[in-house]
């Protein structure tokens, strides 16, 4: 990485304060391995703050000149469309199917690390052209293999994936690794190291 690479590493994951502290004050940790804030950002959501996440998001990729917003469902869904409209641009987002339904369009199966299994996410090719730039928001940035499913896709259809952009990334299970092998630059609000007796240790508090 050169200095250029890490300076601009640096400043797309500065920690935004708001979120941090919350998570650091909020965050329930399940034996030192999963962390919770579906309090406020993915079960029962708020408004205000997700505004204010999506204005935060928007800044950091609003450089990066994006066409649309892409993003898989569900809990990506609410940070994507707050981002998309702090960006004033469409937001797109991945529809999940039974890995045993033939796809109509642009697909691939990720395994799911919440629920077991697999899962098919599909694009409609109508709504990702060629030549789009396109921005990836969601809500964590966990080992990463949604986002680089979702890259794959979006070089199949001929668009740019300009920028990745998490509410929160748990660096632990190193996730960013296969977007940055694709030359994808990675934002995020918030930068879990570790979960430590309890305890949330995010970079950079």
């Amino acid at each position: 990485m050169t200095p250029a690479d890490a300076s601009l590493s640096e400043a797309l994951s500065a920690p935004y304060l708001p979120l941090a502290r919350r998570i650091i004050a909020e965050a329930t940790v399940v034996d030192d391995r999963i962390l919770k804030i579906d309090h406020f950002l993915n079960h029962r959501i708020e408004p205000e703050l997700m505004r204010s996440l999506g204005v935060a998001l928007g800044e950091r990729l609003a450089p990066f000149n994006p066409d649309l917003v892409l993003t898989a469902e569900a809990s990506g869904i609410a940070p994507a469309l707050a981002t998309a409209m702090a960006l004033g641009v469409p937001l797109v987002y991945a529809k999940k199917y039974s890995p045993e339904v033939e796809a109509p369009a642009l697909s691939r199966v990720v395994p799911s690390p919440t629920k077991g299994g697999q899962t098919r996410l599909v694009i409609s090719s109508r709504y990702l052209p060629a030549g789009t730039r396109v921005a990836l928001v969601d809500d964590f940035l966990a080992n990463g293999r949604t986002a680089v499913a979702l890259a794959e896709i979006v070089a199949e259809a001929g668009a740019s994936l300009v920028v990745a952009a998490f509410v929160v990334e748990k660096l632990f299970q190193h996730g960013r690794a296969g977007l940055e092998v694709l030359g994808v630059p990675v934002a995020a609000l918030a930068q879990v190291e570790r979960l430590e007796a309890g305890r949330v240790i995010i970079r950079g508090l």
